[in-house]
């Protein structure tokens, strides 16, 4: 970074952060903040505020970089359907959801079910709420951050740390997000947002300008040999301009090309019955009944406030997909070899181990038999001694792309021997690092000395506190509003509020111990990370809110047969058909809690509906603009499909 990068860098970051704590302060006054101040922003948020939030919330580096990673891979534009479908289940929460969550003066989506079932469905949700957002996505946030930080500023130091160590860049982030939230709470975070939210759009929108520059300038030769689409032609290349080449690299209807929303039925991460069923589900949990979402929602100064603002973020999440998913495919294009240079580094102790004769069963990817064929047939070789197994003959031929897979698929049947005998299974050796697309493109593409590159990745950083804070902010809420107030049911005010502060401490150092572990192979990639993992609670609490929501007559104990029951099937499930695609596992667990729940409504019906308590001081009035708003969203989502199909 030049002196102007570091200025630049530094002034935003201080800007940011202070009109957030400026502006909180002045609303809430100079005495000492309530839990509503301080939880929910004393419900005074404008629509404008709550939609910038709500994306900043959301657009971190878990976007940046798993996105972006699982864009540089197979998946290309297909990964856009988490944020296209996400405007859709925007609406339905906005017109659905907030009035009812509005109307009861909720501080916590826990707190609905103590009102709808009884306590302890909402204890269950509080406790499993709680530790899935702080050992995931809090987790994961920190780890794609400093995953910026390490491949970006690699083999650098600042005050004697080393930038490229992964657990100093985490500890790092951490901190710094901690301090924010823990000054400001929701109100600081929610202005900090208004800024951050428009500068992540812009700093995506360079990012995307100087690729497809980049992109024109490459030697058409050299981006012939990342191409998705396989009848890719040097000459028409050599012959198009940014857009042309973007399309013919990685166009074409064939599974693997880039540049379509429908997969295989058979795709491990996203087949086409996701997105009938199984993309749904996540989506609805994380927008409706995530915690560190919803909270923004929870905190409007009205319902036609918090409408408006939601419908705002829909839209604003249909132009996500053009600043993060087609970075990825460009930066797989632009620097396959630095993304292959990463991959080296991370494999390199494996590779080491290998050689010294280590007696673990080595699985690898089909990218990295195509790179190193005769290792992986060696690695292959030594598996079978390893299994008693004898592999199928592999054909080798000039095609690096099929002797990769052949070599992967022969192995991955001794893996599945390795498994059952219990032979210990070293790391994952892969081809290419994607989850490094997005820090790969910042290195090559943004010039240091000029100021932009300050920018960018103030913008970044910013995005990372940002949404660490908010995740931060909600957990400790959790746990303040739902379990320490449940104990201490004389507890003040203020009281809640410093356990709130204590619980951001505690839970961000959890968070950072785990950070570092999520690189490995095995995850998937930290997108996918996030989404497997939240299967173990979505399903079950997406069905007992729309029984508590939709069907009056539900019986109270629908709340907790549906959070206990989906964890035991997610489980089996996902040990006894690991090669079933982990949404359409979501979906099964979804239809079949559902199906449970409706047998006891229609067996133990309640006699009367349970009635809800009301927030006196909330304006209910929803105006038609906002639900014309709501319909154009739609509308344009449509459109988008359409198009790619």
């Amino acid at each position: 970074m030049g002196i102007a990068d570091i200025v630049v860098f530094v002034l935003f970051v201080v800007s940011v952060i202070s009109v957030g704590l400026v502006m909180s302060r002045e609303e809430e006054g100079h005495g000492r903040k309530s839990a509503q101040d301080y939880f929910l922003a004393g419900r005074g948020l404008s629509w404008w505020l709550v939609g910038f939030s709500l994306i900043a919330a959301n657009i971190s580096t878990e976007q940046f970089v798993g996105m972006t990673g699982k864009a540089a891979d197979w998946l290309g534009l297909a990964i856009a359907s988490y944020e296209w479908m996400a405007a859709i289940t925007l609406i339905v929460v906005a017109f659905v959801f907030l009035p009812t969550f509005l109307r009861s003066g909720i501080y916590t989506i826990p707190e609905f079910l103590e009102y709808r079932y009884n306590p302890f469905a909402r204890t269950i949700m509080a406790i499993s709420t709680m530790v899935i957002v702080v050992g995931v996505p809090t987790a994961s946030v920190i780890f794609s951050g400093a995953k910026v930080i390490t491949v970006f500023f690699e083999g650098q130091t600042l005050l004697g740390l080393d930038l490229g160590d992964m657990t100093i860049a985490s500890w790092l982030i951490g901190i710094f997000a901690a301090i924010y939230v823990l000054t400001g709470g929701l109100k600081a975070c929610a202005w900090a947002d208004l800024i951050q939210g428009a500068a992540l759009i812009l700093g995506g929108l360079v990012i995307v300008y100087l690729a497809m520059g980049a992109l024109e300038a490459a030697d058409p030769v050299q981006l012939a040999a990342t191409a998705a689409n396989p009848d890719v032609s040097v000459d028409k290349l050599a012959n198009s301009g940014a857009l042309g080449r973007f399309f013919e690299l990685n166009g074409g209807d064939l599974p693997q090309g880039k540049l379509h929303m429908v997969r295989p039925g058979d795709d491990p991460e996203i087949p086409w019955t996701a997105l009938v069923v199984g993309l749904w589900i996540p989506n609805f949990f994380y927008w409706g009944l995530n915690q560190y979402i919803t909270q923004r929602t929870l905190g409007s100064k009205s319902l036609a406030e918090g409408q408006r603002g939601v419908v705002f973020a829909a839209f604003l999440k249909l132009l996500i997909p053009f600043l993060v998913v087609v970075p990825g495919i460009l930066a797989f294009n632009l620097f396959s070899g630095d993304l292959k240079t990463q991959a080296d580094r991370k494999n390199a102790p494996v590779v080491e181990a290998f050689h010294a004769g280590s007696d673990d069963v080595f699985v690898f990817t089909d990218t990295f038999a195509g790179h190193y064929p005769e290792l992986a047939q060696a690695m292959v070789t030594h598996n079978e001694a390893r299994t008693g197994q004898t592999a199928e003959p592999i054909p080798v031929d000039g095609d690096p792309n099929r002797t990769g897979t052949r070599l992967r698929d022969a192995n991955a049947k001794l893996v599945i021997h390795a498994e059952q005998q219990g032979v210990p299974l070293a790391q994952k050796l892969i081809g290419y690092d994607y989850d490094a697309a997005f820090p790969t493109l910042l290195a090559n593409l943004l010039e240091p000395g000029f100021g932009l590159l300050g920018f960018v990745l103030a913008a970044i950083f910013g995005a990372v506190v940002s949404s660490l804070a908010s995740m931060l902010n909600s957990a400790s809420t959790i746990f303040a509003m739902d379990i320490f107030a449940k104990i201490r049911k004389d507890a003040s005010q203020t009281e809640l509020v410093r356990v709130g502060r204590v619980c951001v401490l505690v839970f961000v150092l959890l968070a950072i111990f785990i950070a570092p572990s999520l690189g490995a192979p095995q995850f998937g990639g930290i997108y996918t990370f996030i989404q497997e993992f939240q299967g173990f609670i979505s399903p079950g609490i997406l069905a007992i809110f729309l029984f508590g929501l939709l069907v009056p007559k539900a019986p109270r104990m629908v709340g907790t047969v549906g959070l206990i029951l989906n964890p035991i099937l997610y489980g089996t499930l996902k040990l006894a058909a690991p090669s079933v695609a982990f949404l359409d596992r979501m979906a099964i667990c979804f239809f079949i809690v559902v199906a449970v729940l409706t047998t006891l409504t229609i067996l133990r019906p309640l006699a009367q509906p349970v009635t809800l308590p009301v927030n006196e001081q909330m304006n209910m009035a929803s105006p038609k603009a906002v639900r014309v708003a709501g319909v154009v969203v739609v509308g344009l989502t449509a459109v988008l499909y359409v198009v790619f199909w």
